[in-house]
């Protein structure tokens, strides 16, 4: 993705909508996804009466297994989701940062945009990780899913929603940034751009087909982008 493209996408933008896992870190590098599905699986499996779904014991996505409990077992979907959140907080203590995710945190400062994360992740992982990392200071709101409530997470707009509400933002003003095909669903839905940040091979194709209006591989290309925005000035705009 050409920097010039990213600096006119990000150019008139006021909020960033910053997705969790992927353009800020990847959640499960050091304690893996399956690990913790399997570890969530077993705690919920003596809660049950009846043979769980077999479903359940495959999934390797944690939050697939949120989802899956929630919609076949609506009155676990609290212990799932307390069980989850612990689990997701240990594992953003050896969380892998991605490159670039917290310059275009700190470039947002820099060139006087806030920074609201939005994320399927708990809100208590993503804060700990935030102050972990010394960031919590540079972000204006988080917006992890709802507890006990997995239709909350995107594809659905809520969470988006309520960071515009938060904000008093308008969708023109912002932008979001996601690494999924739903991130980009979910802004369309609100009527927010959304630049896809394509990192692994085939996503690139997958998110323009979806929507976004920018694709990039690099997140430290749209810190480049905000910061080259933010030294050019109000007088300077023009020739950025």
């Amino acid at each position: 993705m050409n920097t010039n493209h990213l600096t006119d996408v990000l150019r008139t933008v006021k909020h960033v909508l910053l997705d969790f896992d992927g353009p800020v870190c990847s959640v499960f590098a050091g304690l893996p996804a399956p690990d913790v599905a399997r570890q969530l699986h077993g705690v919920l499996l003596p809660t049950l009466t009846v043979e769980a779904p077999a479903d359940w014991a495959t999934e390797t996505d944690p939050l697939a297994l949120l989802r899956h409990v929630a919609d076949v077992r609506p009155d676990l979907a609290a212990t799932a989701d307390t069980t989850l959140t612990r689990l997701e907080v240990e594992a953003v203590a050896l969380a892998e940062s991605t490159a670039g995710g917290e310059s275009t945190i700190r470039a947002c400062a820099e060139s006087g945009r806030s920074v609201w994360i939005i994320s399927n992740n708990s809100g208590d992982a993503i804060r700990a990780y935030l102050d972990d990392h010394g960031l919590a200071d540079d972000i204006a709101g988080v917006f992890g899913r709802v507890p006990g409530d997995p239709t909350s997470m995107k594809p659905n707009p809520r969470l988006l929603l309520d960071a515009l509400s938060a904000a008093s933002a308008a969708p023109a003003s912002c932008v979001f940034i996601g690494d999924a095909v739903r991130d980009v669903e979910a802004g369309r839905a609100v009527e927010v751009a959304t630049i896809g940040y394509a990192n692994k091979a085939g996503k690139e194709a997958k998110l323009a087909a979806a929507g976004a209006v920018a694709v990039t591989d690099s997140m430290e290309a749209v810190a480049d982008a905000l910061r080259r925005w933010a030294a050019c000035g109000p007088s300077g705009e023009a020739q950025c």
